[in-house]
């Protein structure tokens, strides 16, 4: 049965391997015969940043509240078209990848932009009006499947575990296991190219190759077993003292028992 497939990605050179891989990515879902939705935000023009003039109407004209005003402008259909069309591009997608270019341990500002301005309150956080109650595993993106293409420009060793970046796993962290999990995505692993500032045209293609036989299974793969708030790991917030005891950091959030 066909699919929704969003790609959405963030590079402002057509040639660079970014892009490169956001064509193998169209042409593998189409050939599979899957609907294929993009967001090309250089091209587009995306506005990064968040400020007033995404609320026409204001609630507080004296003190600019984000959520406050977010809230309002989702709730009443009074968002920018802009906004309102990533929204619904979201919501028909059973898949989202994102492809960009690691850029100081991050994602290009434009594709932040994106995410804050795109991720309205009532919508991707706050959901139907019941604060924490729909998030890390609920949320308005339950039983979509949500994945990171990441061009690193440094060598696979910078970020091993006990490489000098950090493991890139920690390093995209708030991305798979917040923007992405927390409204309830089944977030997969990442997938990571190193070494692509010099990288050579024989490697480029070994690496399309593993892409594209990826690809054709995709929607098999298991998602990331990030523990689910509402499963009863979690305490007020905080993870249940007789799980992973004694143990703190970010890795405690990962189930690697779970039969998911």
């Amino acid at each position: 049965m066909p699919k929704t497939v969003l790609v959405v990605y963030a590079h402002p050179e057509p040639a660079s391997l970014t892009r490169q891989f956001v064509r193998e990515t169209i042409q593998i879902f189409g050939k599979q015969g899957h609907i294929v939705l993009q967001s090309d935000l250089y091209n587009m023009e995306w506005k990064a940043i968040f400020d007033e003039s995404d609320f026409p109407c204001r609630i507080n004209t004296d003190r600019l509240d984000f959520i406050q005003e977010s809230g309002n402008t989702y709730a009443t259909d009074q968002q920018s078209p802009d906004i309102a069309t990533e929204q619904r591009k979201l919501l028909a997608a059973d898949l989202v990848i994102f492809h960009f270019p690691l850029w100081w341990y991050g994602m290009p500002a434009i594709l932040k932009g994106w995410i804050d301005r795109v991720y309205a309150h009532g919508f991707a956080y706050g959901y139907k009006g019941e604060g924490n109650r729909y998030r890390y595993g609920d949320g308005i993106f339950k039983g979509k499947r949500a994945l990171l293409s990441v061009m690193v420009g440094g060598p696979e060793e910078d970020y091993a575990p006990r490489g000098i970046n950090g493991p890139l796993d920690e390093l995209l962290f708030p991305i798979t296991h917040g923007t992405l999990f927390f409204p309830g995505f089944d977030v997969l692993t990442t997938h990571a190219v190193y070494g692509t500032g010099k990288i050579e045209i024989s490697a480029a293609e070994e690496e399309f190759a593993v892409w594209r036989a990826r690809l054709e299974h995709i929607f098999d793969e298991m998602p990331i077993p990030f523990r689910r708030q509402n499963s009863g790991d979690y305490q007020g917030g905080i993870l249940a003292d007789h799980i992973c005891s004694g143990k703190s950091g970010l890795s405690i959030h990962i189930d690697n028992d779970s039969s998911m």
